[in-house]
This record gives structure tokens, C-alpha cells and sequence, in this order.
């Protein structure tokens, strides 16, 4: 977030990392944040998404200055650091503390999609240190990476929202992201969500958020293609055609249960348009919300 606006920055990425994100956020705003309590805890400094990244690579001889959360949800890497060269597979997390040498990149023929936050406190340090101790190693394999992927775009929206409470969003959905790993790296394997279910389950997390559905795919370790299919064939409605249904289920509860006017309801609901909130929700209803309201009285 600059200075002026509190937005976080958005920087622009090469040609070959095309769909990717990456935000970061001003060094003198994190000064400020590590000054405040919540965020003086944890706090989110860079995040972003890459999606099939070829040529993606970073050398620190020094290490960053913050501990950094990699996890792949697609293609393969790998990661160096003094302890020896490692491959980084799908659904692989790689823990790499502030201050450790490090290098990494993507596979010549089948480059990662690629999640990934860098955050500094006292709580970064701490779950950091015990995904490290849980996993013996800085590459831990996650019994299933969708949730965490799912909560680093939670990250993401949190600094892309530009105010404090973004950044206290952010570090909530840090925080948990890391207690994931913790919690589930180098488990068994066991009855696993289908790709479906893992997405219908980010997605009923994030409403009334819209989650693109290249991310959406990215985040299950699927095509775009393949998870339309997917999505059509086991619930008969495309990826976006499903947020729309949650968005309106949330709509419908308010207009049912509170007294919200239309305009707030549609921001509840995740339009900014009041007006073309009420347009669509006349098209899946047959009735504008006002009328919906009135229904039964």
C-alpha cells in the first residue's frame, strides 16, 4: 500500500508470468505496522500467485529478511540452500526462515504455479520454527495444498483491500495458512477432497469475494478447462455461475432477515452497483430485490 492512497502495490510481472499477481507492501508502512499491536505479531510484507511460471527463479546469498511460505500447487522446482539441493513437486510447501541462503526455480519442462507470502514477527517465527521442526526439513508435503493456497489468496485480498484491516485480514489468514502447514504436512495420506470439492470449499469461505476462475484452477492443480468441465458435470453450473449462486443465497438472507437497504445489501453481496446488483438478482429471481422483500408481508 503507498503512502498516499494505502493501497498495496501492485507490481507489474514479465510476459511469461501472464495471470499471475504479485503485491507488495511499502517499506515505511511496515515500519509503521510493526509499531501497532496485531500486527507487531504477524505481518504480510510481499504475496502473490504465479501460475506456471517458466523461468521463475530467485537468488538470496544472504537470505531474505523475512520468513518466506512457497507452496506449488501445479508443475515442479526445486530449492537450494546450505543443507543441499531439493525437488519441489506438486503439492509441496517449502519453509524458508529470515536470514537463510537460499536459491530456487522452476522445472525447464513442467514450471510450478506457485503461492507464496513473506512475513516477518514474533508469530511468523514461531509457526515457522515449528513447521520446520514437524517437517525436519524446509520441503514438507501437504496432504492437501487447496486450503492453503486457498487461505494465501485470502492473504492477497487482504493487502489488495489498502487499509489496516487488510493488513490484520492478511496476517489472520497467514497465520492459519501457516498453522496448516504445521498441522498437515508430512501426514498420511487419507481420504482427500476432490478438486470440486476443495474449490467449492474456498469459495463458500471467501463469498461474497470473487475468485477468478484461473486461480480457482490454479489453486486445485487444474486447467481452467478442466475444472469448467468438472464443475459442470458434478453440480451442472460453471465455476462463475456457482459464485453467483452464493453471492444471491447471501443476498437472499439479508433481504429475509435484516433491514439493510438494497445498496448495502448489494455491497454485503459483493456488487458495487446497486443497480446492477438489482438487475441480476431479477434475472436468477423474477423479482427485484424490493419486491423479493415484500413477497410474504
Amino acid at each position: 500500500m503507498d503512502e498516499t492512497t494505502g493501497r498495496a502495490e501492485s507490481s507489474s510481472l514479465p510476459e511469461e508470468f501472464a495471470g499471475g499477481r504479485m503485491l507488495v507492501v511499502p517499506r515505511p508502512t511496515v515500519r509503521k505496522a510493526l509499531n501497532r499491536p496485531v500486527t507487531n505479531r504477524l505481518l504480510v510484507t510481499d504475496t502473490g500467485i504465479f501460475l506456471r511460471a517458466a523461468r521463475h527463479g530467485m537468488a538470496r546469498p544472504g537470505g531474505a529478511g523475512q520468513h518466506i511460505l512457497l507452496v506449488c500447487t501445479d508443475g515442479s522446482g526445486w530449492v537450494e540452500t546450505g543443507d543441499g539441493r531439493f525437488a519441489v513437486q506438486r503439492g509441496d510447501a517449502v519453509l524458508l526462515p529470515a536470514g537463510m541462503a537460499h536459491e530456487y526455480g522452476a522445472s525447464d519442462t513442467d514450471p510450478w504455479t506457485l503461492w507464496w507470502f513473506h512475513a516477518v514477527g514474533t508469530d511468523a517465527a514461531d509457526l515457522v520454527g515449528a513447521a520446520l521442526a514437524a517437517a525436519g526439513g524446509i520441503v514438507t508435503h501437504l496432504r492437501d495444498p487447496a486450503p492453503v493456497a486457498s487461505l494465501i489468496s485470502q492473504v492477497i485480498d487482504g493487502l489488495d483491500a489498502g487499509t489496516t484491516g487488510g493488513l490484520v485480514r492478511a496476517a489472520g489468514a497467514a497465520w492459519n495458512a501457516l498453522a496448516q502447514v504445521v498441522a498437515t504436512g508430512r501426514r498420511p495420506l487419507g481420504t482427500s477432497l476432490s478438486p470440486v470439492e476443495r474449490a467449492v470449499e474456498h469459495l463458500r469461505a471467501t463469498t461474497p469475494q470473487r475468485t477468478s476462475v484461473g486461480s480457482l484452477a490454479a489453486m486445485v492443480g487444474l486447467s481452467t478447462s478442466q475444472l469448467g468441465a468438472l464443475f459442470r458435470e458434478q453440480l451442472g453450473v460453471s465455476p462463475l455461475k456457482y459464485q453467483t449462486q452464493l453471492r444471491m443465497a447471501r443476498a437472499r438472507e439479508l433481504l429475509d432477515h435484516s433491514s439493510l437497504t438494497v445498496r448495502a445489501i448489494a455491497r454485503e453481496a459483493g456488487y458495487d452497483d446497486a443497480l446492477y446488483f438489482s438487475r441480476k438478482f431479477a434475472s436468477v429471481h423474477g423479482l427485484a430485490p424490493v419486491a423479493y422483500r415484500n413477497r410474504a408481508r
